[in-house]
């Protein structure tokens, strides 16, 4: 009886939370839902479920091509891929048992299909299907001419903003910090197309060269949590032609240790599992960040009936990413901010159904699970 009881609080609070916490004393596992997350943000918006899963619920074509694979030859592990390997070995433990706590408790998986027939008749969803890439906005000439109008207005109107009523704020889209400090949505228009800003929220568009915009003046201003998630290089031509990449080098300039706060900063980079770049972070990259590696968290990605999107042994192409964290002192390193830093428990596993290509799930708001990495 007290375990089903368990099993429905959990359940409960996965509802209202979008977080599933599975109960293990060796390490933290975590199922998680990004729409419910993300809806959290919003007051009078929702994310709609079909947008963000939209390979979940995109209908099977009716004539499927079948590839035809190719036999290939036994290949013999070089060096770096041998490095590869034994890190792989390594978290397979952990991602395994991760996935057997969630088959024996798929409650939450029947959710998924469920949210996308409520979004489908609740009030004051707004649809985002036509979505704009920033990406190549930020890529053509013009970007520094473009402007974006503000909606700013506490008082909600029949389930939603009314802009006729707003207070206008136009600034530049690009260079700048857009920010809704207040305790509601706020609309904004850009390029004759709508956008929601979630409250107490701000983004700021803008190439490497620019980021010193956002350094603080005051270091009690700066961050304390960093998420990164570099376009890094990669020789796939398929996944070349989705977003551009940049070389590594070029994020070594990135300002880690100007961005944190006086106490310093907890650093959370995505990165693949190629052997290559987790030797250029952990011998480059984070030196050169004055940042302190801590642990490595993984986020296995599963399809709507819980099982893995991919062999968990597929040498290319394994179901999983790695969260890397680490901690990066605003000053130079000393006893007493070391004294500061919780210790982080190392191997964390969170699983989710995957978005779209390349979106990552929101870890800035899982609380639950980022709370094992907070400092103090």
């Amino acid at each position: 009886m007290t375990e089903n009881n368990n099993t429905n609080t959990r359940l409960s609070n996965f509802l209202n939370s979008g977080i599933y916490r599975f109960e293990d004393d060796s390490n933290a596992i975590i199922f998680m839902d990004p729409v419910r997350v993300l809806n959290n943000f919003y007051t009078h918006f929702r994310v709609n479920p079909s947008f963000y899963y939209s390979r979940l619920f995109t209908p099977p074509s009716e004539n499927p091509k079948k590839r035809k694979r190719k036999h290939k030859k036994p290949h013999t592990l070089n060096a770096r891929e041998k490095a590869a390997d034994a890190r792989h070995q390594n978290a397979k433990p952990y991602l395994i048992k991760a996935h057997e706590c969630l088959l024996k408790t798929n409650d939450v998986l029947l959710y998924l299909k469920n949210d996308d027939d409520e979004y489908a008749t609740a009030n004051g969803g707004r649809s985002v299907n036509d979505e704009h890439s920033f990406v190549e906005l930020g890529s053509v000439w013009q970007a520094p001419l473009y402007e974006i109008s503000l909606y700013q207005n506490d008082v909600p109107k029949e389930g939603r903003l009314s802009v006729q009523s707003c207070e206008r704020k136009i600034i530049p889209a690009f260079g700048s910090l857009v920010a809704n400090e207040t305790n509601s949505d706020m609309e904004a228009d850009f390029l004759s197309r709508q956008y929601i800003i979630p409250k107490q929220s701000s983004f700021y568009m803008s190439d490497l060269k620019q980021i010193h915009g956002l350094i603080p003046v005051q270091g009690d201003c700066g961050f304390n949590l960093i998420v990164i998630d570099p376009p890094w290089e990669n020789s796939s031509a398929s996944q070349k032609l989705k977003y551009p990449t940049l070389p590594n080098r070029y994020f070594l300039s990135l300002p880690i240790r100007r961005l944190a706060q006086t106490d310093g900063a907890l650093v959370a980079l995505w990165v693949t599992n190629k052997e290559k770049l987790r030797i250029f972070v952990e011998k480059e990259l984070f030196p050169k960040w004055g940042v302190k590696y801590m642990a490595t968290h993984y986020w296995l990605k599963v399809k709507a009936d819980g099982s893995l999107i991919g062999d968990l042994d597929l040498f290319h192409h394994r179901p999983y990413e790695c969260l890397v964290l680490g901690y990066c002192y605003a000053q130079t390193e000393d006893s007493e901010c070391s004294s500061k830093v919780k210790f982080i428990p190392d191997s964390q596993v969170l699983i989710s159904v995957p978005g779209d290509y390349s979106r990552k799930p929101p870890v800035g708001g899982v609380h639950t699970w980022i709370k094992a990495c907070s400092l103090y």
